[in-house]
């Protein structure tokens, strides 16, 4: 009896220690284009940036850059502006962009022998009017939350994509708004940290954006709030942007175009 009962404790450790292989499903990298023209209030514009990456597998901790692909923005008047590559990094730029509110522009990349598009309008902002402080909010009653606010156009549909972020944590908060049932009003955007507290920066941005951006950013933050992590640790396959394969409709890309007026300003935790 004795035996038995050792023998069964050594199969037993021994099957613990069995190295398990998970097959993972696996497909062909897609395309991740990140094109966010913004045309912060007070300045020129004309210097943007398109990133350009492709998916990975599910546990691979960063995404490979997409090299040398052909990058165009062309607006309605006829002009293109070509956005060069910086070095391999997958970022290209380009310094002669000229933004015009309302106005549409058409993204076209060329990459591996696909042609990939999509198209966008330069949907314009308010300003920020003030922000306000208060110590004690959140679930514990002890955070500091910030509110922005702005006042929102009457009888006007707008779409508002706020950007929050600090000197001390890696991703910015994102929240997105309509003015379904605040039109005309002076509204906030909203924004709480644990760990904010006197003399940290805030900088605090408001996009005009489009109601196709709205929902896709909507579906996006529901999303990874559902999963937890940053919300661009990982670009979720199920989430399709306004950009679409032309050559290869099935291999479609992730990501979006968008062009904002963006009202930018910094804000210090008193």
């Amino acid at each position: 009896m004795k035996k038995s009962a050792i023998l069964l404790i050594t199969i037993l450790f021994v099957s613990c220690e069995d190295v398990i292989d998970l097959e993972l499903n696996t497909s062909k990298p897609k395309l991740i284009i990140e094109a966010s023209i913004n045309w912060i209030k007070g300045t020129s514009g004309n210097e943007q940036e398109i990133k350009l990456s492709l998916s990975a597998p599910y546990y691979d901790l960063e995404t490979p850059p997409a090299n040398n692909a052909l990058v165009s923005i062309f607006d309605t008047n006829g002009n293109e502006f070509q956005f060069i590559e910086d070095g391999a990094t997958g970022i290209y730029k380009n310094n002669t962009f000229i933004p015009v509110l309302n106005a549409e522009y058409s993204l076209v990349i060329n990459y591996e022998g696909d042609v990939y598009s999509g198209t966008e309008v330069l949907k314009s902002v308010v300003p920020i009017d003030y922000v306000e402080q208060k110590d004690d909010g959140g679930f514990t009653g002890e955070e500091t939350e910030l509110k922005a606010y702005y006042t929102d156009p009457e009888n006007e549909e707008n779409y508002y994509f706020f950007e929050f972020s600090n000197n001390f944590t890696a991703y910015p908060t994102l929240e997105v708004y309509d003015d379904e049932f605040t039109d005309g009003n002076q509204i906030f955007g909203f924004y709480t940290e644990e760990d904010l507290t006197t003399g940290h920066e805030v900088t605090i941005k408001n996009h005009g954006v489009s109601e196709a951006f709205y929902e896709y950013m909507f579906i996006l933050l529901l999303q990874n709030s559902e999963e937890g992590g940053g919300p661009f640790e990982t670009t979720p396959a199920t989430v399709r942007g306004n950009c679409i394969n032309e050559t290869n409709p099935d291999n479609f890309p992730l990501g979006y175009f968008r062009l904002s007026e963006v009202d930018e300003i910094t804000y210090i935790v008193q």
